[in-house]
């Protein structure tokens, strides 16, 4: 296998209601504690939906602020310029995508700009801000945003960052509901494999729910609304016979792709190895998780990495907290896995973390990432009483030693849609 085919993560950066930093949001997990209150400042009053993983007080002057000293000057004058003028998701795409820089060492020797790509996972980005929008022309057409016609576009993303970090090689975003963010990382790593690109920005970016959606997925029985209204710790509960749906949720991250050639000779840092990344559909656009569809593609992706299924160590599960979802996904397991299905260790970021919809493959690789390097696992929360069809190791009483040397992160999307990712720990190559 030649080094330009070979491709490693070398940067990673996240921005959660459980932390903005790697050890922060580490730190969180492992203490399994959640990040899931009633939604502050979406307008609730006449939804279902109250409660969510909320970053809307997130304070983006603050953090535009720290990264000053670390930036590169006209870098960060450029990132200053394009915040104070974005909607608010794309100001943390472009502060997620900043983060992800610094930490792949790129302050200090930038990629070639031809050479490197920005990737955003997502669609329809900005429902928040599309819908006050909406709301304000309703009210009085010309005082609604005169450039929502181009920040209103996903592409404003992708194209928001490639200005701050002064990118020219391909620019895309890519929609797969709430597989975008594999679905996104399997372009990138085609982009390196095959069209010459040296460095790849593979951004989750934060979904900006508005009332509109929230209520529609809540009238399709999608997300949780019945329960725990009053105790949103308790929402998201993947496994537990009380789960009831979904908890939506602010969250986003990044991951920094390079050839393995470009990444040792420049003596970077290298988290993890992407071995493969597959894809494949159900031929059903209904929110209805085919165990057909997801055994065969956990199956493609094994035999084109060339593992056997005792390789994997470590199962970071789509696991959303639907009672159709969960379970699909553990009897896939089960088909694919046979006995070591019994062997393996498998968790549910979302239990804490809610749902981060299309960024979720990304911001889960990066928890995945980080388990993966410490050798420990964080637990899956608020399982009090298990689904009594859950016969393997969800990590329910926990956080738990255990050395991964290949993990495999699922991620199913609405529209029939599957994407599934394996990736090696490079510390115990």
């Amino acid at each position: 296998m030649s080094s330009r085919s070979r491709v490693v993560v070398t940067g990673m950066a996240i921005n959660t209601p459980l932390g903005d930093t790697l050890e922060a949001f580490c730190a969180a997990l492992m203490s399994g504690r959640s990040a899931i209150t009633r939604w502050k400042t979406i307008d609730t009053g006449s939804i279902y939906s109250k409660v969510g993983g909320d970053l809307s007080d997130y304070d983006i002057p603050a953090k535009v602020e720290r990264l000053r000293s670390r930036l590169a000057p006209d870098v960060h004058k450029r990132l200053r310029k394009l915040v104070s003028k974005s909607p608010w998701s794309t100001r943390l795409s472009m502060l997620t995508a900043a983060d992800a820089w610094l930490d792949a060492g790129f302050d200090e020797q930038p990629p070639e700009s031809e050479s490197a790509a920005p990737i955003v996972g997502g669609h329809t980005l900005n429902q928040g801000h599309q819908y006050s929008q909406r709301l304000q022309f309703a009210d009085e057409p010309d005082y609604m945003d005169s450039l929502l016609a181009l920040n209103g576009l996903d592409t404003d993303h992708a194209g928001c960052i490639s200005e701050v970090l002064q990118t020219r090689g391909p620019l895309f975003t890519v929609g797969a509901a709430c597989a975008s963010g594999n679905v996104a990382l399997r372009c990138a790593v085609d982009e390196i494999r095959h069209h010459g690109v040296d460095v790849a920005f593979v951004v989750g970016a934060v979904l900006d729910f508005s009332p509109l959606e929230l209520h529609a997925m809540a009238l399709m029985g999608a997300i949780t609304f019945q329960s725990f209204n009053d105790e949103p710790e308790r929402a998201s509960r993947p496994y537990d016979v009380r789960r009831e749906g979904f908890v939506p949720s602010h969250g986003g991250g990044a991951l920094v792709l390079e050839t393995l050639e470009h990444a040792v000779g420049r003596r970077a840092r290298i988290y993890a190895e992407v071995i493969g990344v597959e894809a494949n559909s159900d031929g059903n656009h209904l929110p209805q998780p085919s165990e057909d569809g997801q055994a065969r593609l956990m199956q493609a992706v094994l035999a084109r990495c060339r593992l056997e299924p005792r390789q994997i160590d470590f199962v970071s599960a789509h696991a959303t907290s639907t009672h159709l979802g969960d379970l699909t996904e553990l009897r896939s397991i089960r088909r694919v896995f046979g006995a070591h299905a019994h062997r393996l260790k498998i968790n549910a970021a979302k239990s804490m973390l809610g749902h981060t919809c299309w960024a979720a493959p990304v911001v889960e690789t990066v928890a995945a990432i980080l388990q993966m390097r410490a050798g420990r696992l964080h637990p899956s929360i608020n399982i009090d009483e298990l689904d009594p069809e859950v016969d393997l190791d969800v990590c329910r009483d926990g956080p738990v030693e255990w050395p991964v040397r290949y993990l495999m992160k699922n991620s199913f999307g609405f529209g029939g849609i599957n994407c599934v990712s394996i990736l090696r720990n490079w510390e115990a190559a």
